[in-house]
């Protein structure tokens, strides 16, 4: 195939793609910066330019620095938990058995139901008089720890991490099973021969030849973590007193109930932008594998 011919097949097949990306996400981006810098209610043509107001406005939020600040919370409590779990589960996983296939059914389930019912069930798990939580604490006479789970401010947010840490466990153990099984059985075998078994096989084989998926798991946590919203809307709504507010709950109520579009697409940009400097950090900082480097 000649050269004009192949580049001419080539943007054929990428054009549909590049289109729609433009169309979906590049655009509605950049409108989104645009917009964050004019004053607008969002029910007319009106808009004022006000330039970088909504950015000073930000700077000085303290609501929004609370939000960041939760959203950092389930990244690093949240980011840990996934890892440990998701790598103990996946490694438990390897093996073919009935219980292994029960098991995987049961850690994927969350991923198969809608994140409305994820929420709905776990608010009745928290329910203080109904919920299954303190129901059971009540029943092996530990009623002291019972609490109103959602309706405290020191448990709201640890309580949301859980239920967030239940539904996004499943493609974690998903991704880090996918990489154990990348592994080469030669290794797997030669190690073993070497005496190395157990929690040792797996700290001096198994996690360093799972650098490329602890690189890709560690930004998806990160995408993860700054869009959640339906979770933490539906079960407190940011509540109690803004102890469980995150970014994307806190400007959905700048744009819905304040009809400050402009400063809720100032606080869109901030998110993206975040997320964005925490992505590319950890791309940076794990870009070079240890183990190709020493040899």
């Amino acid at each position: 195939m000649r050269r004009g011919s192949r580049s001419l097949f080539i943007v054929a097949f990428l054009s549909p793609a590049i289109l729609l990306y433009g169309g979906f996400v590049v655009y509605p981006l950049i409108q989104a910066f645009q917009l964050s810098l004019y004053r607008w209610r969002g029910v007319s043509q009106n808009r004022k330019f006000v330039g970088a107001e909504n950015y000073q406005k930000l700077i000085h939020d303290d609501v929004f620095w609370k939000a960041l600040q939760h959203n950092l919370w389930l990244l690093v409590v949240g980011g840990i938990c996934i890892f440990v779990l998701g790598l103990l589960i996946a490694s438990a996983m390897q093996k073919d058995s009935r219980l292994v296939r029960a098991t995987r059914a049961v850690v994927l389930f969350p991923q198969v139901i809608s994140l409305v019912v994820v929420a709905i069930l776990w608010m009745f798990m928290y329910n203080p008089s109904f919920g299954l939580l303190n129901a059971t604490l009540n029943g092996v006479h530990l009623s002291g720890w019972a609490h109103a789970w959602l309706g405290e401010s020191k448990t709201a947010l640890p309580a949301v991490t859980v239920a967030f840490l239940w539904y996004a466990i499943g493609f974690y153990v998903m991704l880090f099973g996918a990489g154990m099984k990348g592994i080469s059985e030669e290794v797997n075998e030669a190690a073993e021969l070497d005496g190395s078994h157990g929690f040792h096989k797996f700290r001096t084989i198994t996690w360093p030849l799972l650098w490329s998926v602890k690189r890709v798991a560690a930004v998806y946590v990160v995408v993860n973590v700054m869009n959640v919203f339906a979770l933490v809307f539906l079960m407190t709504q940011g509540g109690p007193d803004r102890h469980t507010e995150v970014m994307l709950t806190y400007l959905y109520e700048q744009a819905f109930s304040n009809n400050q579009f402009g400063y809720a697409a100032a606080l869109a940009v901030a998110n993206f932008i975040v997320a964005m400097l925490l992505s590319f950090g950890i791309l940076a900082w794990m870009r070079r594998d240890p183990q190709a480097a020493r040899s």
